[in-house]
C-alpha cells in the first residue's frame, strides 16, 4: 500500500473531488497499476544467481534465483500468470491489482520452511512507490 502524507485534508479533498470528475484518479492508478507489473515481469525474467540445476527431458540447464532475490524464470509459467486490474468501488474508491495466479505464488513470494523467500511483488511496488507518489502530487494536487 502506498500512503500519501497530506497536510490539508479538506483542500485535498475539494481538489481531489473536482479531479474525479475528470476521471484522473483511475487513470493515474491504472497507470502505477501498469508501472508495477511491468516491474514484476521484469524482476522474474532475469536469469537467477542461484545454483545452476540440470532438469528436464531433454536435459536443459536452470539456474535458480538465490534467497531474497526474485525468482528466476523456468517455464515461463508465473510470468503468464501475473495480471492486473483496476476497480472503482462503490463508494468511489479507485483499487489497482496485481494479481500472480499461479499456485506457487506465494510460496516465493513469501518463502516456506524449507525455501527462503523470493519476492518479487513487494519488491515491484517499493521501486515505483516515489514515482507514483510524484505522479499524483503533480497530478492531482497541482
Amino acid at each position: 500500500m502506498i500512503d500519501l502524507k497530506i497536510s490539508n485534508l479538506e483542500a485535498f479533498n475539494k481538489k481531489l473531488k473536482k479531479k474525479l470528475d475528470d476521471n484522473k484518479v483511475k487513470e493515474f492508478v491504472t497507470r502505477g497499476t501498469m508501472m508495477v507489473e511491468a516491474t514484476v515481469q521484469s524482476s522474474i525474467k532475469n536469469t537467477g544467481t542461484g545454483k545452476l540445476y540440470q532438469k528436464y527431458n531433454p536435459r536443459v540447464e536452470h539456474r535458480a534465483s538465490a534467497p531474497n532475490q526474485p525468482p528466476a524464470t523456468d517455464t515461463g509459467f508465473l510470468g503468464q500468470n501475473i495480471t492486473m486490474n483496476v476497480d472503482v468501488k462503490a463508494n468511489g474508491t479507485v483499487v489497482g491489482q496485481i494479481i500472480s495466479a499461479a499456485p506457487y505464488s506465494k510460496h516465493l513470494e513469501f518463502g516456506t520452511v524449507n525455501m527462503t523467500e523470493r519476492p518479487f511483488m513487494q519488491p515491484a511496488l517499493m521501486k515505483n512507490k516515489r514515482k507514483i507518489q510524484a505522479m499524483f502530487k503533480k497530478g492531482i494536487l497541482k
